[in-house]
């Protein structure tokens, strides 16, 4: 039964980062700790660094530090080598990493980077490493510049020496493959490998492959004259900047960078004026060269137009200046989130994460971390894709959530705004999103207007709802979603980063109403503690609720809990446990405890019960030594909106858990509410919870196994 994983190459800039990226978020979904080891790292150019460590521990937040993740520079190997002290390379990285081993449920090991001297070593230490720790391998091959038989040699190349020394190859990755040659690469060394190996080949992505302009900053140094706020653009191909302004602009391509003489001002002008029109693709950045900057007038004007287009001005000739850019080699840093998750989403398009599951996940850990729990939340929503309405298509953080449930295929989506607006926002922020794949809807001039008002007409008209009316309502988004949802186009609704929480529900009770044996709507956050999941309610919706809205909050929230596959164990909070306490608000949670104990008499519940004898074993037992929730509550329930909304709050901040909700309880069809102050993480949360509600069958059904959340 392995714990470690080992993912190898005989190259450089074979794509390890994707193979290590996909894995890492493929087994936070399935342990609670994850560490990451790389034995010799080769720093890039100007850096003090490994860019890939950086990245890896702190996108998934690893409890690993930097120094702990390495043994050896390339440089520091290098001169041990020379000094014939091979030997003491190996013990060294193996006594390591079984002490950094000891302290996590699964490790991954990433292998050289084979750049400098050194190289035939390196590659036997890697071999000889993963031999020694009984890790299997994933072999990872470029097909950058190859044919399909070259590519095919080199995985009988490097397989042959790890089986040589009898160590398991657990996968082969065919990486940067030509689209064009992707399905006979596939067949050749399927044809080859022995069927137990997992196979993937991945096709080249120029998304992955371009350089950031911030790459290319660092890489030509220079002076950066204009546009640090665009630094993430990514720059796919460069044109040189030498000819007339006419048949210049017929070579703009998406996402272009432009290298141009500094007193080219026709060229440049004539750059910035095509990427704000609608007529031209975007534009990636300009570099300036031959040590000239544009003219003083030349530059006001750039002011007065307020370029957002990172502009770089550098000494270097345009010749010069053009090999240095064709040499850049991207990679993945911790600040480009785009990359990153294209990375991870490519991993898992092009790879059986399932079989490989099968073969690397062998044990069963307790509770259920938020990696965890996020991995499968994501899992449960793909399982039965919903049609999910977001009002606010004019906010920039509601568009950046769209791009990644789209590109990650999670849920269908309408955006409610005006078609061009969105569009030229999407352009704007430079989002990989196709637009064809999103249902973008103006409510003043969708088809279903007029229908939508006579609808609300008669849900309303024992309130006497006139024409007039109802159309003024229903050109608000907030009611234009909600009836999306009442009539069966979309499955649920997410509003509520531009609007207040009554603006966004208030729709849903007058004409979505609560379910039936449903008398209140309340609300519950996930909490991604360290070590578990916990589910809090009410923190949201209801501000002094009486003792039997108070059990109704309960077993809604109970029942949520079981949904997302968390076994409910309901604590009735209050400041007293047991029977210690006196007074009228410690009364109303004794009644409500008692209330769901009638009412539910298969759920475990107990209260009155402070937080901490809820949560802390040791407290709860010497408080409550019967009870069955004492010390392992899972659900815990506030008295009050007072309590609860601090409660959660303070927890979030204090200890940096991560507060996925509110999630709205009790209607007939989800709509669910966001904080004004959402991130783009708490959008793209919200809308995958919001689409598992509206299946029908429970994710732990479809699961076929409830993963449980413990302290």
């Amino acid at each position: 039964m392995t714990k470690t994983i080992f993912i190898a190459t005989a190259e450089p800039y074979s794509g390890k980062s994707i193979v290590a990226l996909g894995l890492v978020h493929v087994l936070l979904g399935k342990a609670q700790k994850i560490g990451y080891f790389k034995p010799i790292i080769n720093y890039d150019p100007g850096q003090q660094r490994d860019a890939h460590i950086d990245t890896i521990i702190s996108h998934f937040g690893l409890p690993v530090s930097y120094d702990d993740s390495y043994v050896y520079t390339q440089q520091q190997a290098q001169q041990l080598i020379e000094s014939g002290n091979r030997g003491e390379i190996i013990d060294t990285i193996i006594g390591r990493f079984k002490k950094l081993e000891e302290n996590y449920d699964f490790t991954v090991i990433e292998g050289s980077d084979f750049l400098g001297e050194g190289t035939a070593f390196e590659f036997d230490a890697n071999v000889t490493i993963a031999k020694n720790l009984g890790a299997p391998v994933i072999i990872v091959v470029s097909g950058e510049d190859k044919t399909n038989n070259q590519i095919l040699t080199a995985v009988k190349t490097i397989k042959r020496n790890f089986r040589a020394r009898e160590v398991q190859v657990m996968a082969v990755i065919a990486n940067k493959v030509l689209p064009e040659q992707a399905a006979e690469v596939h067949r050749l060394l399927e044809n080859y490998l022995n069927p137990e190996i997992i196979l993937g080949v991945i096709p080249e992505d120029k998304d992955l492959k371009s350089p950031t302009m911030k790459e290319v900053h660092e890489i030509l140094g220079g002076k950066l004259m204009f546009g640090e706020q665009q630094l993430s653009n990514q720059a796919d191909h460069f044109i040189m900047g030498a000819m007339q302004v006419p048949n210049f602009l017929n070579h703009i391509k998406e996402n272009v960078l432009i290298v141009t003489p500094g007193d080219r001002g026709d060229i440049i002008l004539s750059a910035l004026q095509a990427d704000k029109s609608v007529n031209y693709p975007k534009v990636a950045g300009i570099v300036l060269t031959g040590k000239f900057e544009p003219d003083e007038p030349i530059v006001r004007l750039m002011e007065g137009l307020q370029v957002t287009v990172p502009i770089i001005s550098v000494k270097t000739g345009s010749f010069h200046t053009a090999t240095m850019i064709g040499n850049i080699k991207s990679r993945i840093t911790p600040d480009n989130n785009k990359k990153i998750q294209l990375a991870i989403n490519t991993f898992k398009k092009y790879v059986n994460v399932e079989a490989l599951d099968q073969k690397i996940i062998t044990y069963k850990p307790e509770g259920m971390t938020p990696h965890m729990f996020q991995y499968q939340l994501v899992k449960w929503a793909k399982s039965s894709k919903k049609h999910i309405v977001l009002p606010e298509g004019n906010d920039d953080r509601i568009l950046r959530a769209a791009a990644r449930l789209i590109n990650q295929d999670i849920v269908n989506l309408t955006i409610l705004g005006d078609p061009q607006e969105v569009s030229a926002s999407v352009k704007r922020l430079g989002l990989l999103l196709d637009l064809d794949r999103i249902n973008i809807v103006d409510p003043l001039k969708s088809e279903h207007f007029e229908d939508y008002v006579y609808t609300l007409m008669e849900l309303r008209k024992s309130k006497g709802l006139q024409y007039q009316m109802a159309s003024d309502m229903m050109s608000d988004v907030s009611y234009f979603g909600t009836m999306m949802v009442y009539k069966g186009h979309a499955d649920g609704m997410v509003s509520g980063a531009a609007h207040t929480t009554l603006h966004t529900i208030r729709p849903a009770l007058q004409f979505i109403k609560t379910k039936p044996g449903v008398s209140v709507v309340s609300s519950v956050f996930f909490m991604c503690l360290p070590d578990r999941v916990s589910v809090f309610g009410d923190c949201a919706v209801n501000p002094n609720p009486t003792a039997e809205q108070l059990a109704e909050i309960a077993i809604s929230s109970a029942d949520s809990s079981q949904r997302f596959g968390i076994e409910p164990r309901v604590a009735m909070l209050s400041y007293s446990s047991g029977t210690s306490g006196e007074g009228v608000d410690v009364d109303k949670v004794r009644k409500a405890t008692e209330l769901v104990k009638q009412k539910r008499p298969d759920l475990k519940v107990e209260g009155p019960i402070q937080y901490d004898a809820a949560v802390d074993p040791v407290t709860g037992k010497q408080k409550l030594p019967n009870s069955e929730v004492a010390g392992r509550a899972s659900v815990l329930i506030f008295p009050d909106l007072n309590t609860g909304n601090n409660t959660y709050k303070a927890v979030q901040r204090e200890t940096g858990a991560l507060a996925i909700g509110p999630m709205l309880q009790g209607l007939n069809k989800p709509v669910n509410d966001l904080s004004r102050g959402c991130t783009v993480e708490d959008i793209f949360n919200t809308v995958v919870i919001t689409a598992i509600q509206s299946q029908e069958k429970q994710p732990a059904q479809q699961e076929k196994a409830t993963l449980l959340a413990t302290h």
